[in-house]
């Protein structure tokens, strides 16, 4: 292990303990934060600073975009299986298996129009 990847790792660490922390006081607040493309942006900087390969960047960028939209879903879906008595763990793996589907068919989608990610 590199030193640097060493960092990253700590500095990815300590943004999702910090959201944590501050979800417990204001779950509003903690979902702002958690809403924040901190780990896009810092995987942005770090390819950047790796590579200065401004295609990379670009290609990074744009493959995160399409796999945020059907990561969406889970964020309803969630909730509103906890507001309905549903088990936690229960209800988190539904959100994932969710998410993993979309994935798919955002890839089958996106590969129908020529776009591979």
């Amino acid at each position: 292990m590199t030193a640097a990847f060493l960092v990253r790792a700590i500095l990815s660490g300590l943004i999702v303990a910090l959201i944590a922390l501050v979800a417990r006081k204001s779950p509003g607040l903690g979902g702002l934060i958690a809403s924040l493309p901190l780990v896009s942006t810092l995987g942005m900087v770090w390819l950047w600073h790796d590579s200065r390969d401004r295609l990379a960047v670009a290609d990074y960028v744009q493959s995160s975009f399409w796999y945020f939209l059907p990561s969406i879903p889970m964020f309803l879906l969630i909730p509103w299986m906890l507001r309905h008595g549903w088990n936690f763990w229960l209800t988190l793996a539904a959100g994932a298996l969710l998410t993993m589907l979309l994935y798919a068919a955002m890839n089958r989608l996106l590969a129908s129009q020529g776009i591979s990610l």
